[in-house]
């Protein structure tokens, strides 16, 4: 199965969510055609604090407010989880897939978590970070008490959308104007930071693809940016 690689650089988030939602739209429509499509978008957006479904705290007006002063953007989404930022320095990836088209998955949304954490765990072994799940906190962790990406999905006829962001070399105050993802007695890191050396996003992708393709055990139709 093909996975097709689209390098959206860098995006504000609304404009990248109106992109995954067309994307997502076309895969479920695709729905047992001879040609379903399933792809990846990879983006590096401008400041912003999104909250998932089950994420009510931070919705209010005097926050929003705090948030423009800070110059972030601010959006509630479908994904799971709870808050969380994204930024300069921070990759993010979106896979829009039919879990249908690839075995690996075994048509399990919780398999299919596993692999997406799984795949930043081989990457980060490939920069030399040991790195791991956290039971019972989605993501990846270092030394259980660091995180070092975060992960929300959402899924509808096994088809997905939203993903995982990869803290890169991304300024990690800001996260300090939240609780990330709600947990209080965690802290956020980077990959530059566990490294002591600066590690950009553009490093990264080519990481990401090699080991999702890998773990998703598909082939994959590149663009020259990636």
């Amino acid at each position: 199965m093909l996975l097709r690689i689209i390098n959206l650089n860098r995006l504000r988030y609304q404009p990248a969510l109106e992109i995954q939602q067309k994307l997502f739209a076309n895969v479920k429509e695709a729905i047992g055609s001879s040609e379903t499509p399933n792809y990846l978008l990879l983006v590096e957006h401008e400041p912003v604090y999104t909250v998932g479904i089950r994420s009510k705290q931070y919705n209010d007006q005097d926050f929003k407010r705090k948030l423009h002063d800070l110059g972030a953007d601010f959006s509630v989404t479908n994904r799971g989880g709870l808050i969380t930022f994204h930024g300069p320095g921070q990759l993010v990836a979106y896979p829009i897939i039919n879990l249908t088209n690839f075995p690996a998955t075994k048509r399990s949304i919780k398999t299919f978590v596993c692999i997406l954490e799984n795949t930043i765990i081989d990457l980060c072994k490939d920069l030399g970070i040991v790195a791991a799940r956290l039971e019972p906190y989605p993501g990846v962790w270092v030394e259980q008490s660091r995180k070092i990406a975060a992960l929300g999905i959402h899924a509808s006829k096994y088809v997905t959308m939203h993903g995982v962001a990869i803290n890169c070399d991304v300024d990690l105050d800001w996260f300090k104007h939240i609780v990330p993802c709600g947990i209080e007695e965690k802290t956020v890191t980077s990959i530059s930071k566990e490294l002591n050396k600066s590690v950009t996003v553009e490093q990264v992708k080519p990481l990401f693809v090699e080991n999702f393709a890998k773990r998703l055990q598909c082939s994959v139709e590149r663009n020259d940016l990636v």
